[in-house]
């Protein structure tokens, strides 16, 4: 096993789970198998009880683990599936350290940070390298690592010290640190300053470990002067300083990678030879593609975005790419508008009429609707307002979790006549509960505790609009995170009133799937596709509020145009065959997305 580790310098947001990711790209076009391990050095078990405007959005997993939104990356880059052991933090190493000591495996011995800590990371990096993660048995080829937090951080010292120890233990050849660093240039002076990188690489190298590969992060292309001056200081080959410098899009990274012979560096400090299986040079053509045809796009599709975190984008993150990956496949260029569902409500008026009118003005200015997951109860009568628009003017609708649940709490209050209908989230002595508690969750304890995980929905209704997106499958599987859902004793009342539950679990009483049959598209899911959506695979949903949103929903429909088997490809020329689950394959990508040094990596615009 090879592996390759991606730390950060300078400040935090410089985009090093990207440049992780691109690593693994190039990597992976050399034909050799990769897997991803995020380390985190917060004491928190999880991400799961994070504030999202704090730590950005949680991922969620197949297996239920709630991981650091890099992990998301990972997967889209590279098309693998992570477990939860993929993410590393402070709390399970020494949840595990504990554990093993009140079990009495170290008897007799004073447990510390080190050796105990420092060898318990080690041996977990060991063993999750070797779990396959791309649908085969085998093993990967090469693990990369990406080091949360900055050089110098004193919750990552363990790590550090760790990680030093790891390179000696695997042994030369076996190990390659990429550095992620920032190259400024002060307005003042008007030149690109190396000092801070000089600072970090000197910072990192007096904490036992030398960086192999200078990745260094820059408005402008790097300065050749620049280059021979950093390699002078840092001890670094010029040949192995790479510059990523501001791009459009983030299909451009391993593009930049390609080009300065970053796998040429990477592979060989590794000691891996360009034969048999491995590729002299990457095979990039699709991301080429990509990367190009996200700059070319200029027919705008514009999505109302209706959340309560709108003020970090990272919040939506996955929803965003998701959005990205069907507006791509579908010739369009994604605009979302940020509206915060708080400045929807009859209060905003009297507070802050400013807000409240430029709001409205978004969501009526939208070609689509979508309200995202969340949880708690600020801003919930904006959200029910937006979906009420929505059904009302016969404007395109995906709602999310919690944006499903919505829904169905403003069908029964406008439809049904329910006026006191809500959730028992908001409201938990409600006489009209359409949305209620899951029995099986805890109501003590937060952290892992939900509904979690890739589950399977069964479809009811075959020529429904979400059966059909999904290629006529007669059942899909999702990822969920949720601890509420609807009411099964009120079903049969939505369904009398025509509000159709198109999806269903295994045992039929757990509603999954919601569609009005005479909307134009009025979609809810419990659970979230957008963790699944990938670059060439858009997440049939995402496809559907987007061509909708379009004017291409009718034709996408069209029979033959999506299969059993199912992929879904656009061309330049348009739409062909379309995958059940995983829509659309070269025309992928991300747009509106830029890499920026000043920022967090990649800024959705």
């Amino acid at each position: 096993m090879k592996y390759v580790l991606v730390t950060g310098g300078v400040v935090s947001g410089l985009g090093k789970g990207v440049t992780a990711s691109s690593v693994g790209v190039v990597l992976k076009s050399c034909g050799l198998r990769v897997t991803s391990i995020k380390i985190d050095p917060y004491l928190n078990i999880d991400a799961g009880t994070m504030s999202p405007l704090e730590h950005g959005e949680v991922f969620v997993l197949d297996d239920g683990g709630e991981v650091d939104l890099d992990l998301g990356n990972y997967e889209r880059f590279l098309d693998i599936k992570l477990t939860r052991d993929n993410n590393i933090t402070t709390g399970k190493i020494y949840q595990s350290v504990i554990d093993k000591e009140r079990r009495g495996d170290y008897l007799g011995k004073t447990v510390q940070v080190v050796p105990h800590i420092t060898d318990e990371i080690q041996e977990w990096i060991e063993r999750v390298a070797m779990n396959p993660v791309d649908g085969t048995e085998e093993p990967a080829d090469v693990c990369v690592i990406e080091l949360g937090g900055t050089i110098g951080d004193i919750e990552s010292m363990p790590f550090i010290e760790a990680l030093g120890q790891f390179s000696y233990r695997v042994g030369p050849g076996n190990f390659c640190l990429v550095h992620v660093s920032l190259v400024p240039v002060l307005n003042v002076v008007g030149e690109q300053k190396t000092k801070p990188t000089q600072h970090s690489v000197r910072g990192l190298r007096g904490l036992g470990l030398m960086p192999d590969i200078l990745a260094c992060r820059s408005t402008q292309p790097l300065e050749e002067h620049v280059k021979v001056k950093l390699a002078q200081f840092c001890h670094v080959p010029i040949s192995n300083i790479i510059n990523l410098r501001d791009v459009t899009n983030i299909w451009h990274i391993p593009l930049l990678l390609r080009d300065q012979k970053a796998h040429e560096a990477i592979l060989k400090v590794l000691d891996i030879q360009c034969v048999g299986k491995v590729a002299r040079e990457p095979q990039l053509s699709e991301w080429t593609e990509r990367a190009s045809r996200c700059d070319r796009l200029k027919s705008p599709v514009r999505i109302a975005m209706v959340g309560k975190y709108t003020g970090l984008s990272d919040s939506y993150l996955s929803v965003i790419k998701a959005l990205l990956h069907a507006s791509v496949a579908l010739d369009r260029k994604l605009v979302v508008d940020w509206v915060p569902s708080c400045d929807l409500e009859d209060s905003a008026a009297e507070e802050n009429l400013d807000a409240y009118e430029k709001a409205w003005e978004l969501l009526k200015g939208a070609d689509g609707v979508l309200v995202p997951g969340g949880f708690g109860d600020r801003g919930v009568q904006g959200k029910i307002l937006a979906a009420k628009y929505a059904r009302e003017n016969n404007i395109p609708y995906l709602g999310i979790c919690l944006g499903m649940q919505i829904a169905v709490i403003e069908f029964a209050r406008s439809i049904m006549k329910l006026h006191g209908a809500n959730s028992t989230e908001f409201d938990p002595t409600t006489k009209t509960p359409c949305v209620i508690f899951m029995p099986e969750g805890s109501k003590t304890h937060m952290g892992a505790t939900m509904r979690l995980g890739s589950r399977r929905t069964f479809f009811q209704v075959t020529n429904c609009k979400s059966a059909k997106l999904y290629g006529n499958a007669s059942y899909v599987d999702e990822r969920h995170r949720h601890r509420y859902e609807v009411n099964p004793d009120m079903v049969p009342e939505f369904e009398k009133a025509g509000l159709s539950f198109v999806g269903r679990d295994e045992s039929g009483k757990r509603m999954e799937i919601i569609e009005l049959p005479t909307h134009r598209f009025f979609v809810g899911a419990q659970f979230h596709p957008e963790f699944k959506s990938r670059p060439g695979k858009p997440s049939p949903l995402f496809l559907g509020l987007v061509a909708a949103s379009s004017g291409q929903l009718d034709h996408l429909l069209q029979p033959g145009l999506i299969s059993s088997t199912g992929r879904h490809t656009c061309s330049k020329g348009g739409a062909q065959k379309l995958k059940a689950g995983h829509v659309m394959k070269p025309l992928n990508g991300l747009v509106n997305a830029h890499y920026s040094a000043t920022g967090n990596g990649a800024i959705p615009i």
